[in-house]
């Protein structure tokens, strides 16, 4: 379902760079271009933006992994994960990144990943273990929220965010 959640930011209009005659963008509340340590590369540095993101990313995939009513879609990266390999983890964690980025208004990054319903179907996408429906969207944006929650976003650009990935809420549920 988080793949659902970043196709549906990179179909988002992506808004100007906050300055002094336009608004802050989603990507500037949540840190910006401002650049920090990036602490799961010690020794590099990272978009304060990205970095929050990121790290919402995370920590809502492993909300989904221990959600027994929408982890079944994702037996493939679960079966890895148990196993040591996290790379597909590390590609959804990057590719869910750079599509949030893209959807709340980063300049940097592009997202080049399959479209929402690409991303969604089992026949295109091998590592989806079936269709969703609305109940399954409805708690994949629970965990999302908790996984905001988890890394002190407010209310507010929680709100913001869940407008985004609402609209695209016609692609990822199938059936």
């Amino acid at each position: 379902m988080l793949p659902c959640i970043l196709i549906t930011l990179a179909f988002a209009p992506s808004c100007k760079k906050s300055s002094s005659s336009s608004p802050k963008t989603l990507y500037d509340s949540l840190g910006g271009t401002t650049m920090v340590a990036d602490p799961s590369n010690p020794g590099t540095k990272i978009e304060q933006g990205r970095l929050g993101i990121r790290s919402v990313v995370d920590s809502t995939i492993f909300i989904i992994a221990a959600d027994t009513s929408i982890n079944k879609y994702f037996t493939v990266l679960l079966a890895e994960v148990t196993a040591g390999n996290l790379s597909g983890f590390s590609a959804l964690s990057k590719n869910l990144t750079d599509f949030f980025c893209v959807a709340t208004g980063a300049k940097d990054f592009t997202y080049t990943g399959k479209s929402m319903t690409a991303a969604h179907d089992p026949a295109q996408n091998s590592r989806m273990n079936g269709k969703a429906d609305a109940a399954d969207f409805t708690q994949f944006v629970n965990d999302l929220v908790a996984g905001s929650k988890k890394n002190g976003l407010s209310d507010q650009i929680i709100g913001r965010l869940g407008t985004i990935v609402n609209t695209l809420q016609s692609q990822v549920v199938q059936r």
